[in-house]
């Protein structure tokens, strides 16, 4: 099937030739790991693993390299290690770890690669380096040293703001020229800075500079990009992402270093930027009290917790090169939605006793081969808007067949896993009679949300919220939820019965993952698995 996409550079949308078809390679730009990722960063992310998954599709997954980056030298790191009062280190490693939790909970893919900033700037190795790039602009004399910095002299490049089509005084105010009197020209940029510790009451990273500067210093943030692009991917490559905002001046700048320094035409042959988000209407701020993170969407946002599958639906319905707007509203009818799939999908999925046969499930999904339509859709330029139409007409056809090729659709989308749609599956709908009813509903439909995202702390807290008032979840295998005021033995027998029973699928489907989280939980209640040679496992008393 014949893959087209808009070029942001060329402004068609043209055929994708991949340079080499045995090794696809794409670049997308990722965060800078300070603080957690808001929810217009889980744009991009969600977009481009999309579009991850259908290469892999239509190509191979050993045939296509994914790159997303990792910015953890910036002076807004800086900044909130001082404000935190902990090691630039320490908050970087936290907050990566922070950002990769959060976007997995968003069914995202790991990238083939995830190179750290850090790790490119002076390499040991041959790799190209940020360093080795600097060097190598001031030797073709396009960039500068001055005052311990060096610049990239934007006059060298003659078709400089080609990708932005701006003119020189909308590329002036875009990029928030600094006013240096080192500067030969208003638009030279920074390629690297001094450290200067003398000058600063903050902690600086540094390493030795380029070009015999003796101030050690640290990179400008745009080179990274070149380098590491450079480096894994080659001088050319075929795709390079982002969110708009990064067009100018970070991705325009990005073509300026690499074209100049590896003497090429073109950085990338396609360049893809997805549109801007707003937050109920209104542009998202801080200082608008609208500031929405992934985080607190999946743990509580407006007085609950969402499921991942509900945030990717949510943002795949529009398509990736138009403005979204985050609502409320959207969030929870797309909840709702993929609740009724599943309904639909255990529905023709019940044994002789009317209960939901997981292992019948288990059998019609293993084979996620997503439709044609789908398919066809997402080759139109990933238009995920046509693919969800394409999905909800199979859905009101109301057949067996069409359930089944609806979760593999989803589960092709990144919207659910196999594990998603067992869990939810085994675990639906929320029983009790016990007095504040609807209180203790909605803690036990949280706890759900919590469970299906991974989210064991959160889901850990919600257990702890019931057992403040005198009250626990049982999870019983064949049904849904139940809350009692009860503590018996036998409770807490069938729990741990139904979490073996769900362990044991998910290693028959190798699913080690699901299969690990759920061995941890279970030493966390204080039982311990003794997995035997016939694939059985026995629980035993954690000592």
């Amino acid at each position: 099937m014949e893959l087209k996409l808009y070029d942001t550079l060329t402004r068609e949308k043209r055929v994708f030739e991949p340079l080499d078809p045995a090794n696809v390679r794409m670049y997308v730009c990722g965060p800078t790991v300070y603080d957690f990722a808001h929810i217009g960063n889980a744009r991009p992310v969600i977009v481009f693993d999309v579009l991850f998954r259908l290469l892999r599709h239509l190509y191979g997954a050993d045939h296509v390299t994914y790159v997303r980056n990792i910015t953890d030298v910036d002076d807004k790191i800086n900044a909130r290690a001082a404000e935190r009062n902990i090691t630039i280190q320490k908050l970087t490693d936290e907050t990566y770890r922070d950002f990769k939790d959060d976007v997995a909970a968003l069914g995202c893919l790991d990238p083939t690669h995830e190179p750290r900033a850090t790790q490119y700037i002076r390499r040991p190795d041959s790799k190209v380096d940020m360093v080795t790039l600097i060097e190598r602009l001031v030797r073709s004399e396009n960039a500068y040293c001055a005052e311990d910095h060096v610049l990239f002299h934007v006059p060298s490049m003659p078709d400089y703001g080609k990708l932005s089509r701006r003119s020189l005084d909308e590329m002036i105010a875009g990029a928030r020229v600094e006013v240096a009197p080192y500067k030969r020209n208003p638009m030279d940029f920074v390629l690297w800075k001094p450290s200067d510790q003398q000058k600063s009451n903050l902690e600086l990273p540094a390493w030795r500079s380029p070009c015999g500067i003796n101030m050690p210093g640290r990179p400008g943030w745009h080179i990274e990009c070149s380098a590491m692009s450079g480096s894994i991917l080659g001088e050319t490559f075929d795709i390079h992402g982002g969110g708009i905002d990064l067009l100018f001046p970070h991705h325009e700048n990005e073509i300026a270093q690499s074209r100049c320094a590896f003497h090429t035409p073109v950085m990338a042959n396609f360049w893809m930027h997805n549109g801007f988000l707003q937050v109920e209407g209104e542009k998202m701020a801080k200082s608008e009290g609208n500031f929405v993170t992934i985080r607190d969407v999946l743990h509580s946002w407006n007085g609950r917790t969402w499921p991942g599958a509900a945030v990717r639906w949510a943002m795949l319905q529009t398509h990736y090169r138009e403005p979204i707007d985050w609502s409320l509203t959207h969030l929870s009818q797309s909840a709702d939605e993929i609740l009724r799939f599943l309904n639909l999908l255990r529905g023709y999925h019940r044994n002789s006793s009317g209960k939901v046969d997981i292992e019948r499930i288990a059998s019609a999904i293993d084979a996620a081969r997503p439709s044609d339509a789908v398919v066809a859709a997402l080759c139109d330029d990933l238009n995920t808007s046509r693919a969800i139409t394409a999905i909800r007409a199979a859905r009101m056809k109301r057949t067996r067949e069409l359930a089944v090729q609806v979760a593999r659709d989803l589960i092709f989308l990144g919207v659910l896993k196999q594990s998603d749609i067992l869990y939810y599956s085994t675990f639906h709908g929320v029983e009790s009679d016990v007095a504040e009813k609807n209180i203790v509903t909605s803690i036990a439909t949280d706890y759900q949300m919590a469970r299906a995202n991974g989210d064991l702390t959160f889901a850990g807290a919600l257990v702890t919220k019931l057992k403040d008032r005198g009250l626990r979840i049982i999870e019983n295998e064949t049904s849904s939820i139940t809350i009692s005021t009860g503590f018996e033995e036998q409770s807490f027998d069938e729990t741990v019965r139904a979490q073996i029973a769900l362990r044991s699928a998910a290693r028959a489907r190798k699913d080690w993952k699901e299969a690990d989280r759920i061995r941890d939980e279970l030493l966390a209640m204080g039982v311990r698995l003794k997995d035997n040679p016939d694939g059985t496992s026995t629980p035993e008393i954690a000592r």
